[in-house]
């Protein structure tokens, strides 16, 4: 366990990347929604903004640059691909947790202002993060990981076959939502799958998303036993 530590707290000696700019980034988009939000006359009934993608995108381009940039060096220090790996997740899952907290916090806070005073959902997401605080909690810490897993999971292709794997690996995803897509007309199953999705709720949701965490997870150890730096 202390091993894990040590390569989370590694990580951790680059501040800037994960918790900087992230933080810094979504406060500042945050900070740009208000502005827009204040000079707008007439607002829409629905003011979600979107603008709390960017802390997401952001999870996922840490998730690649964790292998990208800073696996070479670390295996240096003696470190286990295993124990780098496992390390590396338990720091996603320190950083998801404490920005879903955050998430929560400041929806709590957006609720009780009225939106800011504007009427402004910044930090709801229709569907997605529009639930109670625990269910919202829960559900970004899920997302969250899932986004940087996946980064992960780029970074080691990238480490593995260079931009040729990482094209390969995109194009095989693609290739596989081409054939459910086939599947789903062949098997006229769209129906269904609408239905699914209608019924689906919020947990229901965040169960689909921690199932995906499982395959990216897996997949991202199984590829950083065939990487070379």
């Amino acid at each position: 366990m202390n091993t894990l530590i040590n390569v989370a707290r590694y990580h951790l000696v680059d501040r800037l990347q994960y918790l900087v700019l992230p933080v810094g980034v979504t406060l500042f988009a945050f900070s740009v929604n208000l502005v827009i939000f204040s000079v707008i006359p007439e607002k829409p009934e629905q003011n979600y903004s979107g603008g709390l993608l960017t802390l997401f995108v952001f999870m996922l381009v840490c998730g690649a640059l964790s292998m990208t940039k800073s696996l070479p060096f670390g295996l240096t220090l003696g470190v286990s691909r295993r124990s780098y790996y496992l390390g590396t997740v338990l720091l996603v899952a320190g950083l998801s947790a404490v920005y879903a907290a955050g998430i929560a916090v400041f929806q709590a806070i957006e609720d009780a202002t009225g939106g800011w005073g504007l009427g402004l959902n910044y930090f709801r997401v229709p569907w997605v993060l529009d639930g109670p605080w625990y269910l919202t909690l829960l559900t970004a810490f899920v997302l969250l990981t899932l986004m940087f897993l996946y980064g992960m999971w780029y970074g080691l292709i990238y480490r593995r076959a260079s931009v040729l794997g990482v094209v390969l690996f995109a194009a095989a995803q693609v290739l596989v939502l081409v054939g459910a897509v086939l599947v789903l007309s062949w098997t006229d199953s769209w129906s269904k799958l609408g239905t699914f999705f209608g019924t689906l709720t919020v947990g229901g949701l965040t169960g689909v998303l921690a199932l995906l965490v499982c395959v990216a997870g897996a997949g991202g150890f199984a590829t950083i036993r065939r990487v070379t730096v």
